[in-house]
């Protein structure tokens, strides 16, 4: 039987994943993440992510939250109106409710490259929502893993994971250890022998085309993305097999990085 509890006291500890605590202090004290919007939720779920509690607007219970409510019995349910919600998230909710996760395990470089033959690597990519982006397109285009180093925007963060619509909980992922992998040349000389071909999307004089067979024919291949404004590292983009470039018109020097990173997916990834 459902668990519904109204909120009367916006302090109280039970609701401290949802109001007091920062994303860092959820994954580092709690090994708690926030999903956002059914959708999420319910891919999270498929994928076996274990819920803790709902934070639901009062009109969603017998609303879109019913499902998930009848799908999680037993989980606890807090309730109010949405001012309220407002208040204690400091945010309007995506569809008037928040779940609160058990984070899953984290999984090892090794285990998510085991099998996989197209894969994405994120170097200092800060923004959650080109993050979350990516994820999405990825799991859509056929990739297999995205890894990412240390300096990107964590996968599971609130609006990541809401902007990839549960894309994360899909595309296998892992992060290069910054005591392991402290150069990004590491990381590519990790990849080379693992047997990646490695290629770094950049535009420079010496960039080959996407459509360049040398891509295609790549029995493992692994895609550089760099950060929103500099791109990749001049030391990544040296040690990697080849300098990738999508060709332009107008002189638009560039693209976001997500929908450049959906391009490559596309012209080269799993048909």
């Amino acid at each position: 039987m459902a668990q519904i509890v109204k909120i009367n006291d916006i302090n109280a500890p039970e609701l401290k994943f949802y109001a007091s605590l920062t994303e860092a202090q959820l994954k580092k004290e709690q090994n708690i993440f926030i999903a956002e919007s059914v959708k999420v939720i319910d891919v999270a779920l498929d994928s076996g992510i274990e819920p803790i509690s709902f934070l639901m607007e009062e009109r969603q219970i017998e609303g879109i939250g019913k499902a998930l409510i009848e799908r999680c019995p037993s989980v606890p349910v807090y309730t109010a109106p949405r001012d309220v919600l407002s208040s204690l998230t400091g945010f309007e909710l995506t569809r008037g409710l928040l779940c609160a996760m058990r984070r899953p395990e984290m999984r090892s470089l090794d285990e998510v490259l085991a099998g996989a033959r197209q894969v994405a690597v994120l170097e200092r990519l800060s923004d959650s929502a080109n993050v979350g982006a990516i994820f999405r397109s990825a799991a859509a285009l056929g990739i297999d893993a995205v890894l990412l180093f240390h300096n990107c925007a964590e996968p599971l963060n609130r609006r990541t994971v809401r902007v990839s619509m549960g894309s994360v909980f899909l595309v296998p992922w892992a992060f290069f250890n910054k005591d392991e992998f402290p150069c990004p040349q590491n990381a590519v000389e990790y990849l080379k022998s693992k047997g990646f071909t490695t290629a770094a999307m950049a535009l420079k004089d010496n960039s080959i085309n996407i459509t360049d067979n040398a891509l295609k024919c790549a029995d493992r291949l692994a895609l550089f993305f760099g950060a929103e404004g500099d791109g990749l590292c001049a030391d990544t983009i040296d040690a990697c097999d080849y300098t990738v470039k999508i060709p332009m018109h107008h002189n638009v020097d560039s693209l976001n990085v997500a929908n450049a990173a959906t391009i490559a997916f596309w012209e080269l990834g799993e048909k």
